[in-house]
């Protein structure tokens, strides 16, 4: 699903909104996800009950029966029905918030993870039943389940919760067009999945959701994330609950760098959305970090922290997907220069790939993957060693309202497709360079552009397309290129003080 094409989704969002009032959209969001996880776990239950209750000689308060179908069990005083008949009571907060609670003691997989601040929160008790009274549907039968009714409900709901935080929607949630694109060129089959800063869990939706598409058992594939934010953290556990995905999140929200929960891991696939540019991530207490491989990262900026990170978890055939900010590409800097051209010489950079600007909720500025390789010349395939690919995929996407692009399916079939036939894989067909789009390039054609990995530099320019950039669009990418070399700058000014 795309948002720009929803349907009931964004119905189901007007009806949420009314609960709102005053209350920010940070604090929001857990109040309305937490209500349809409520209506998600009540729905998968009542059902199962019916069933059984109409079974012959079965028991439906035998809980095995709720395990064995991966159903959570749900308390009498904790069932939808239960909630809506007393949606009217002006002590309603307190009503949801025992229901949450005992959710939780029920299902020692949810502990901690559901929000119980109902009767705290400045909710008006009116709107908060009213809400509910809405929420007549059904969204976790076995009907909805198998449409994917609540992933898409809640998909779009990260979505518009990210639009209203702005800046900081983009901690908890990667647009889904970006997922897929990682998702498609890593191609996710079966071993160990790893983020080390997991958000939302739409790295592993998307996993899951492509091994399914794919006719693949989900049973192949084992999830493991990490996630500093509790909040964030929370919202994780709800996402990956409702669509029955098993994953080792630690038992607690934690600093990836500072308490590594998965210090052991060695995963065949990496796929990571790391907060851009962070300049408050500790680096000057990890300057001796078994991790720095390549150089020590620059405390001002956690992007090569994160990328050395990644790459000291990869397995030895493992593949990471990585959406970095553009200055990542080519920043001067010294300690990131140092690391970036030993990463190169070390044959780890297998694939970069630029990115239209306007795709995150959380910034506006141009992005761009780093696909990073252990192994360039795995079994069955060609062998890249010594070479890396570039692609140039600014000019893609499309806009689904006045701020926010989109890649379109046959956009993320084209980059994910030139990727698979550089590396060989026979379905995808022959590769070859093209103008403006693509190229295979040597390590020493880029050794000598200055380990500059910026794909514009080596793809060249396509004549017939030359001019064809819209002057608003270019505007805005130009403005954004701009306003993130004025942070370069900053940072650089900061560093010639120090």
């Amino acid at each position: 699903m795309t948002t720009a094409n929803h349907g009931f989704e964004e119905q189901l969002w007007r009806i949420a909104d009314k609960l709102r009032g005053s209350m920010d959209a940070a604090a929001y969001k857990h109040v309305v996800l937490g209500l349809l996880f409520l209506k998600y776990v009540s729905d998968a239950f009542d059902e199962k009950y019916e069933a059984l209750r109409n079974g012959s000689g079965a028991d439906p308060e035998d809980r095995e029966a709720y395990a064995a179908s991966n159903i959570f069990w749900v308390p009498s005083h904790a069932r939808w029905s239960y909630i809506e008949a007393n949606a009217n009571r002006p002590e309603i907060g307190q009503i949801i918030d025992q229901a949450m609670l005992a959710i939780e003691q029920e299902n020692p997989s949810l502990k901690g993870v559901l929000s119980h601040d109902y009767a705290r929160l400045s909710l008006d008790p009116n709107r908060l039943g009213a809400v509910i009274e809405l929420f007549s549907f059904k969204v976790g039968d076995e009907e909805s389940r198998a449409k994917d009714v609540l992933g898409r409900v809640y998909e779009y709901f990260l979505g518009k919760f990210a639009s209203a935080e702005g800046k900081n929607g983009g901690e908890f949630y990667t647009p889904t067009s970006v997922v897929r694109l990682l998702v498609e060129m890593i191609q996710p089959f079966r071993g160990r999945i790893y983020d080390p800063c997991c958000g939302s869990g739409g790295m592993f939706v998307q996993s899951e959701q492509f091994v399914a598409a794919h006719q693949g058992r989900i049973g192949d594939i084992a999830v493991y994330g990490q996630e500093s934010n509790p909040l964030t953290w929370k919202l994780c556990k709800m996402n990956l609950a409702i669509r029955g995905i098993d994953a080792n999140l630690g038992e607690r929200h934690a600093d990836t760098f500072h308490d590594d929960l998965h210090k052991n891991l060695k995963a065949d696939y990496i796929l990571a959305n790391p907060p851009f540019n962070i300049s408050d991530w500790g680096g000057e207490r990890l300057t001796a970090d078994a991790r720095w491989t390549y150089g020590v990262p620059p405390a001002g900026n956690a992007n090569y922290a994160w990328i050395q990170h990644i790459a000291s978890k990869l397995a030895p055939d493992g593949v990471a997907g990585i959406v970095l900010s553009n200055g990542s590409m080519s920043t001067s800097m010294a300690a990131e220069l140092e690391i970036r051209s030993k990463l190169v010489r070390a044959d780890l950079v297998d694939c970069i790939v630029a990115l239209p600007g306007q795709l995150f909720y959380s910034t506006q500025i141009p992005v761009c993957l780093w696909l990073i390789a252990k192994n360039k010349a795995p079994q069955g395939l060609r062998d890249r060693r010594g070479e890396m690919l570039f692609i140039d995929a600014r000019q893609m996407g499309h806009m689904v309202d006045r701020t926010h692009r989109e890649l379109g399916t046959e956009e993320i079939g084209k980059i994910a497709g030139t990727y698979h036939a550089w590396r060989g894989q026979a379905q995808a067909g022959p590769y070859e360079d093209a103008k403006g789009y693509c190229k295979s390039a040597k390590l020493a054609e880029v050794e000598a552009q200055g380990f500059n990995l910026t794909p514009g530099r080596y793809v060249g320019v396509d004549e017939s397309e030359a001019e064809t950039e819209a002057f608003v669009d270019k505007m805005i990418r130009l403005t954004a290129e701009l306003a993130e070399q004025f942070h370069k700058s900053r940072q650089l000014e900061e560093e010639i003080r120090k």
